[in-house]
């Protein structure tokens, strides 16, 4: 365990490299950082660390930069994570709260995470499975025609427009409406399937082809949007980033749903509200960067996971207290949903 002198160090050290993406002497450190030590022990210091693979000396006469292990402790380390200014809090809140739909909601909050960090935004889109339904709506377009509509408790919603196999009264439609909300309101859309099977069978015969013909194109839907769903925004912000390995990896990565999912799922945790960050080697598919996530849902209900992929030279502080504020509006805006 490093004592309070050395760790005031690394912190400097960790913030110089991030702010000037240059190696840090141990002349330098004293000039900018009121240690209270003089060079030569500030130069013991960096040797310690370095002994101790928190620093490294990436070329014979340069100054310092951090290692994986060195940034590690330093987020671990943090006394608190950036707060967001006044300003900030209010620009997000504004940009937000002016989304219409879930759709809406994840561009808009993929878009906004971007700006904030200037590194690549990724947000999991909720899945079906953990959605509960909020309504069902039967929407009549002519006598055999109707839009039937899906509302999750996420925020979601998908329309589909049903050819019916006969002429249905608005009355009927009305009445069908009212049939399938008392069965699914609230159940999830996992149990949807199970819910349903005997509906039919329950109603009286004249309905039951409509109803079958609804509920076939309802269960449809939900095997089609079964998929989880990942958006990323800011990819632009990588050609400045100075990534240690190659960007080719980080690119191609981002074009790959599949390895999204497993970055952000590499960062789920026993407390969904919790920031999680991983740094370089402890990402397995990407040990060039440093991945900030949390959770965000509705009340307690983790629905999906959102959060920030760089290089491991990044300003972690900020990123952290983005990442948070962030989920929180985000969970805030589906809870009231």
């Amino acid at each position: 365990m490093l004592d309070e002198r050395k760790l005031a160090v690394l912190r400097a050290i960790v913030e110089d490299y991030v702010s000037t993406n240059e190696p840090v002497g141990s002349k330098a450190l004293a000039e900018r950082h009121n240690l209270k030590v003089s060079p030569a022990t500030v130069r013991n210091d960096m040797a310690a660390l370095e002994e101790e693979g928190y620093i490294t000396q990436p070329h014979t006469s340069a100054g310092r930069v951090p290692t994986d292990k060195g940034y590690r402790l330093f987020v671990d380390r943090l006394s608190q994570v950036k707060p967001l200014s006044a300003a900030e809090r209010r620009a997000i809140e504004t940009f937000l709260a002016g989304a219409v739909d879930l759709d809406d909601v994840v561009t808009r909050t993929v878009r906004l995470l971007a700006q904030l960090t200037r590194q690549v935004a990724v947000v999991q889109y909720p899945t079906l499975t953990r959605s509960t339904v909020r309504h069902v709506e039967l929407v009549p377009l002519s006598d055999r025609r109707v839009m039937l509509v899906l509302i999750t408790n996420t925020g979601r919603v998908e329309q589909r427009v049903i050819e019916l196999p006969e002429v249905v009264e608005d009355t009927r439609i009305a009445h069908l409406r009212a049939v399938l909300n008392a069965c699914l309101d609230g159940c999830g859309l996992s149990n949807v399937p199970e819910l349903v099977a005997d509906l039919p069978e329950r109603l009286p015969v004249e309905d039951r082809p409509v109803v079958a013909t609804i509920l076939s194109v309802l269960l449809e839907t939900l095997v089609e949007r079964h998929d989880e769903k990942i958006v990323f925004a800011g990819a632009a912000n990588l050609a400045g980033a100075g990534f240690s390995t190659g960007l080719r990896d980080v690119l191609e990565a981002l074009e790959e749903q599949v390895v999204l999912m497993r970055l952000l799922g590499e960062t789920s945790t026993d407390t969904p509200s919790a920031l999680t960050v991983r740094i370089g080697s402890e990402n397995p598919y990407l040990r060039g960067t440093s991945i900030v996530a949390t959770g965000y849902g509705s009340g307690d209900n983790q629905l999906a996971r959102l959060g920030v992929l760089g290089p491991t030279r990044m300003d972690y502080p900020v990123t952290m207290g983005a990442v948070r504020a962030v989920a929180r509006y985000v969970s805030q805006i589906l809870a009231a949903s």
